[in-house]
């Protein structure tokens, strides 16, 4: 692993522990050249998938995308970091198993829209002001009273 610091090639890793939702491996490491610490995260990828963006662009699955898309829309609402990262890896579970090499970016969205109505109304809304590309002030408003109305029933 190449230093971050100083880009040396050689790194030592000392200690490895698996992150609390166990889906990834978190290491400490250390540079042996400039003696800075760093850690890295090590997840398993089933596959490589192919996102399908609006214009038929094309670009790989990341998934620091949908967390920082997902962080965006939670910010400052008090939901539990273990359970965002439970959504975001749910998420990237389906798409990579789905058996599609190339998956449209607004199945991601309807997927991350789903997971977020479920923990918390603010985020979701919030998601789908970007998502659903909202322009005006009465967007908001008719899309909140289906979040109510759903919420009653």
């Amino acid at each position: 692993m190449r230093c971050p610091f100083c880009a040396h090639d050689d790194t030592q890793v000392k200690d490895s522990r698996p992150t609390e939702d166990n889906a990834s491996i978190r290491r400490r490491r250390q540079c042996s050249s400039c003696g800075a610490r760093f850690t890295t995260f090590e997840r398993v990828q089933l596959r490589e998938v192919v996102v399908v963006k609006s214009g038929e662009r094309r670009e790989p699955f990341e998934r620091s995308k949908l967390e920082q898309s997902v962080a965006l829309a939670s910010r400052k609402r008090g939901i539990d970091q273990e359970r965002l990262d439970q959504l975001i890896s749910g998420i990237q579970r389906q798409v990579e198993t789905s058996g599609e090499a190339e998956v449209p970016s607004s199945h991601i969205g309807e997927l991350v829209m789903e997971g977020l109505r479920q923990i918390d109304s603010v985020a979701y809304i919030r998601f789908a002001s970007v998502y659903r590309d909202f322009s005006e002030a009465r967007d908001f408003e008719e899309f909140a009273s289906t979040v109510q109305q759903a919420a009653k029933e």
